[in-house]
C-alpha cells in the first residue's frame, strides 16, 4: 500500500511537472500570436482620441455583437475594466436593439468583414453614431473597410477573427496595450497607407508571465499553497492575483465558496476585504483631503469632530491616528453590550438599521450608544503603537465632517467609478445576488445565522455595514486597478487622482517606533519576521485583512500582489496563519521574479 501510495504521488508529481511544462509552452505560443497581431492591428478614425476610453465615471457602455464568432472573449475582457452589457443581433432584432440603447450613452460595435456587406448592419451602425458615442470592432481582412467611409466613429481593425484578436481588441479600446501600427496599403480614399492611430497604454493589461519576462512553471507551487490550505480546512476557497509591470500575469480562483458548497470560486467573486478596507476606502478619501489641504496632519481631531471636546481624544493629532499611536485600546466588542430592547428580526419605522438577514438595530444605535464607548475608552498607551480598529472609525468621521458626503458616495464619486471599478462597495447584497458574494463566518454568538454578504467585523455591522476599519467588499481584479493606480503614484487611466509625493508620503515609512507608514502597513525592517516575504523590498507596502485577504504593492519590482479569501469559515481559525499561506505564495512569485533577473543578468 505505501509503494502504491508513493507510486501515485511520483505520477501525480510527474503529471503536474508535464502540465506546467505544456502551460509554459502554450503561453509562450500565445505570446507570440499576441506580439504579432499587435503589429498588425489598427485603430482608424480616432481624431477626437476617444480611444483609450476615457471619464468611465461618464459612461454607461453596450458591446453589440453582429455577427463575431468570439464576442463572449471580447465583452469578458471589457468588463476587466467596466460594466459592459453585452447585447447580440442573434437573439434580438436590431430593432429593439436600438430601444434598448436609449440607457446608455457609449457604444462599441463587434463584427466581422462578412457582416459589414449585410446592409442592415451597416445602416445600424450609422443610425447608432447619430445619436451615441460609438467604437467599432472590425475584425477580418479589411476588404469591407470602404463600405465604413461614411462612418466618422473609431473603428479598432484586427486582420484576424480569433479568440487573441478579441482579447487584443478589447483591451486596446480601454488602453490596456498600446498600439502604433498604421495600413500597409490603400483600401479606400478615405482609408489609405499609412492610415492609423497610436493608442497609449493607459490602464492594466491582462496577459501571462512570459510576456515581463518570467515562467509559468515557477508559479505553478502557487497551486499547492493553496490547496494545502483548502486540505487542511484553514479556508474553503481562494482567489490569487498577480500582475507586474502594468500586466495582469496570473489570476486564478481556487476551491469552493464554503465546504459544503457546489458553488466553485470564480475570479471575480467578491470578498469582504476587512482591514483591507483601511487602505482601500479611508486611507485613500484622506490622502485626497491632505493634498487638496482639506487637514494638515498636525490637526487635533476635535477641529474635524466636535463631539471629541472636552475628552481626552481631542488632542489626539491626524498622523497619530493613521500610524496607530494615537493611544487607543485595540478594539471595543459592541456586540456583547446589546440588550434584548436594542435590536428586532423584522425591520421597522424605529429598527431600520440591517446588520444581517432578520436583524435589525435600533436606529442612531452607532452614535448613541457606540460612540459613547468610543469617547469613553481609556487611552492606554498615547505615543506607542498598538494597532487599533478605532483609529478608522474616528478617520472616518473626520472624513465626512470635512466632505459634507457619506464615506461610500465620495469614494464611489472620487476613486471607484472613475477608476472602472464596479464590484468595490459597502453592503454588497444591496446590489448584487448572492451568488456573487462569498460566505464569511457561521455567526453562532452575536447574529446566530451565517453572515453572507454583510460585513463580518461586528462593529462595522452595527455601524450599518459602513467604517473606517472595515465593510469594503471588492474583487481582486477592482483591487488590481485601484493598486495600480497607487502604484503610478496616483495616475491610472489618464486621469491623476493624487500627485506622486502624496502617495510617497503615505505609503513611506512615516514613524519612528513602528513600521507603518500613514493608513498603510509595510515592510517590516526585522529580517527575522519575514514580513509580508522573505523577499520583499524595502518599499513594499499594503495591508491585510482579518477574513484572510492582503494586499501589497512592491514599486521596486512593479508587483502587485492580491489574496482574497474566507478563512474565517465556519469558524474564525488561524490555521492560515499557522501555515503561511499568503506570505508563502509571495514568497513564490519573488522567487520566480529573481530566477529570471539572475538569468539576465
Amino acid at each position: 500500500m505505501i509503494r502504491k501510495t508513493i507510486w501515485a504521488s511520483i505520477l501525480f508529481a510527474a503529471y503536474v511537472l508535464q502540465a506546467c511544462g505544456q502551460a509554459h509552452q502554450r503561453n509562450k505560443n500565445w505570446l507570440e500570436d499576441i506580439e504579432k497581431l499587435e503589429k498588425q492591428m489598427v485603430v482608424l478614425n480616432n481624431q477626437q482620441n476617444d480611444i483609450p476610453l476615457k471619464a468611465l465615471n461618464t459612461k454607461n457602455i453596450a458591446s453589440i455583437n453582429l455577427g463575431f464568432d468570439h464576442a463572449s472573449i471580447f465583452d469578458s475582457l471589457l468588463n476587466k475594466y467596466d460594466v459592459v452589457r453585452s447585447f447580440s443581433s442573434f437573439n434580438n432584432d436590431l430593432n429593439a436593439i436600438q430601444d434598448d440603447l436609449n440607457f446608455y450613452n457609449q457604444v462599441i460595435v463587434t463584427l466581422t468583414d462578412s457582416a459589414l456587406y449585410n446592409s442592415d448592419n451597416l445602416n445600424f451602425i450609422k443610425s447608432i453614431q447619430k445619436k451615441k458615442k460609438l467604437v467599432i470592432a472590425l475584425f477580418g481582412n479589411g476588404s469591407s473597410l470602404p463600405l465604413l467611409n461614411d462612418v466618422e466613429a473609431p473603428i479598432v481593425w484586427n486582420s484576424e477573427r480569433s479568440t487573441i484578436a478579441a482579447s487584443l481588441s478589447a483591451q486596446v479600446i480601454f488602453g490596456g496595450r498600446e498600439i502604433t501600427n498604421k495600413l500597409t496599403q490603400d483600401y479606400s480614399a478615405k482609408y489609405t497607407k499609412g492610415s492609423g492611430y497610436n493608442i497609449p497604454a493607459i490602464r492594466l493589461a491582462y496577459s501571462v508571465p512570459e510576456e515581463v519576462g518570467l515562467n509559468s512553471n515557477d508559479f505553478s507551487e502557487i497551486d499547492k499553497i493553496v490547496q494545502q490550505a483548502i486540505t487542511e480546512r484553514a479556508t474553503p476557497g481562494a482567489v490569487v492575483l498577480v500582475a507586474q509591470k502594468g500586466k495582469v500575469i496570473f489570476n486564478k480562483a481556487y476551491g469552493k465558496h464554503t465546504y459544503e458548497s457546489d458553488d466553485l470560486v470564480k475570479t471575480d467573486d467578491i470578498y469582504d476585504l476587512a482591514s483591507v478596507t483601511k487602505i482601500t476606502a479611508t486611507t485613500i478619501a484622506a490622502m485626497k483631503l491632505f493634498e487638496e489641504g482639506k487637514f494638515k496632519l498636525s490637526d487635533s481631531i476635535s477641529q474635524y469632530i466636535k463631539r471629541t471636546k472636552g475628552t481626552d481624544k481631542a488632542n489626539i493629532t491626524i498622523k497619530d491616528i493613521l500610524l496607530h499611536q494615537a493611544g487607543f485600546i485595540p478594539y471595543i466588542p459592541f456586540y456583547k453590550d446589546l440588550k434584548p430592547t436594542d435590536f428586532q428580526r423584522d425591520s421597522s419605522e424605529n429598527y431600520s438599521v440591517k446588520v444581517a438577514d432578520s436583524f435589525f438595530l435600533k436606529n442612531n444605535y452607532y452614535k448613541d450608544v457606540m460612540w459613547k464607548r468610543m469617547l469613553e475608552a481609556p487611552l492606554r498607551t498615547p505615543g506607542k503603537y498598538v494597532y487599533s480598529d478605532l483609529s478608522m472609525y474616528y478617520m472616518k468621521e473626520v472624513v465626512e465632517g470635512i466632505t459634507g458626503e457619506k464615506l461610500p458616495l465620495y469614494l464611489e464619486d472620487n476613486f471607484y467609478k472613475p477608476l472602472g471599478m464596479k464590484s468595490t462597495l459597502f453592503n454588497p447584497r444591496n446590489k448584487f445576488e448572492k451568488k456573487r458574494i462569498v460566505p464569511t463566518e457561521l455567526d453562532g454568538y452575536f447574529r446566530n445565522i451565517l453572515v453572507w454578504g454583510y460585513v463580518h467585523d461586528q462593529g462595522a455591522a452595527m455601524a450599518g455595514g459602513v467604517a473606517g476599519h472595515a465593510g469594503l467588499f471588492s474583487d481582486a481584479t477592482d483591487l488590481a486597478t485601484i493598486s495600480q493606480m497607487l502604484l503610478n503614484k496616483g495616475s491610472y487611466g489618464d486621469v491623476v487622482y493624487f500627485k506622486p509625493q502624496t502617495v510617497e508620503l503615505f505609503t513611506s515609512k512615516q514613524s519612528d517606533i513602528s513600521r507603518r507608514g500613514l493608513g498603510f502597513d509595510r515592510w517590516d525592517q526585522d529580517k527575522t519576521k519575514k514580513y509580508p516575504s522573505e523577499f520583499a523590498s524595502s518599499q513594499t507596502y499594503g495591508h491585510t485583512g482579518y477574513t484572510g485577504t492582503c494586499l501589497w504593492i512592491d514599486p521596486a519590482r512593479e508587483l502587485i500582489y492580491i489574496f482574497l479569501s474566507n478563512r474565517v469559515y465556519p469558524k474564525v481559525t488561524n490555521k492560515i496563519l499557522e501555515l503561511n499561506t499568503r506570505s508563502r505564495i509571495q514568497d513564490v512569485i519573488y522567487k520566480a521574479i529573481e530566477k529570471q533577473n539572475n538569468k539576465t543578468d
